[in-house]
C-alpha cells in the first residue's frame, strides 16, 4: 500500500497548491501489479513513453475500463504513429510536422480525437525533441488550420540540473500568446515550482512509485 500512501501524500501537497491541476500518473517500467492499487483508488490518468509497452499493459484494462485516460509523454517515431493512435487518448509529445500529418491522417479515417500538447524546446537543447519558441506559433496555426488537430496545450522538459522557472514562466507565455490553458510541464523533482508557474498537468512517477 505504499505506493497508495504516496499517491495521496503528493495529491494532497498538489491540491494544497492549486486543486485543478491534474496528476498523471507515469507508469513506465511498472507493473500493472504496482499499479492496481492507484486504479482500484479511482485515479484515471495514466502515462507510459513506449508505444509497446502501453499496449502491452494498457489495452485489455481501457477496454474494462473505458473511464481510463492514457497519455504518451515519450517521443513518437513515425513508424509508431499508427499504434499510438490506438492505444492513447492524450500525446503529450508532438513535435514535428510529419507526425502531426500522420496523425491528422489517422483521424480522417476514424471517429477517434486525440488531445495533443505541442512540446516545446524551451531551454535550446540539440539533443532534445520539441519545436523551437520561435516557430511555435506557426506550428500550431498549422496544425490547427491546416491538419485539424486538437492542439490541447503545450509541454515542456527543462534543461537539468537548472532552476526551472524561467523555462515554466516562457512556456506559459507563449500559452498565453496562442491562447492556449493546458501546460504539461513538471515531474517528480520540480512539480510544485511548475504548478506555481501554471501547470495544469503534472508528470509524476518516482514520487509515488520510487526509483525503479
Amino acid at each position: 500500500m505504499l505506493v497508495l500512501k504516496n499517491y495521496l501524500k503528493t495529491r494532497d501537497l498538489i491540491n494544497k497548491i492549486n486543486i485543478n491541476t491534474k496528476i498523471v500518473v507515469v507508469t513506465k517500467n511498472f507493473s500493472l501489479e504496482s499499479i492496481k492499487p492507484l486504479i482500484d483508488f479511482g485515479h484515471l490518468d495514466f502515462a507510459e513513453n513506449k508505444v509497446q509497452e502501453a499496449t502491452n499493459k494498457w489495452a485489455n484494462l481501457i477496454i474494462l475500463n473505458p473511464l481510463l485516460k492514457l497519455h504518451m509523454i515519450g517521443k513518437v517515431q513515425s513508424n509508431k504513429a499508427k499504434d499510438a493512435f490506438k492505444i492513447f487518448h492524450y500525446i503529450h509529445t508532438l513535435d514535428n510536422e510529419k507526425l502531426a500529418q500522420i496523425f491528422s491522417k489517422l483521424e480522417e479515417n476514424s471517429t477517434k480525437k486525440i488531445r495533443y500538447f505541442i512540446q516545446v524546446n524551451v531551454g535550446n537543447e540539440p539533443q532534445k525533441s520539441g519545436i523551437s519558441i520561435d516557430k511555435v506559433h506557426q506550428f500550431i496555426k498549422y496544425c490547427i488550420n491546416d491538419l485539424k488537430l486538437n492542439i490541447y496545450g503545450l509541454m515542456c522538459i527543462p534543461p537539468d540540473k537548472v532552476d526551472p522557472t524561467q523555462y515554466f514562466i516562457s512556456l506559459l507565455k507563449v500559452a498565453k500568446a496562442n491562447n492556449l490553458i493546458e501546460l504539461s510541464m513538471g515531474m517528480s523533482n520540480d512539480y510544485e515550482c511548475a504548478i506555481n508557474n501554471g501547470a495544469t498537468f503534472v508528470r509524476i512517477g518516482s514520487k509515488i512509485f520510487g526509483d525503479n
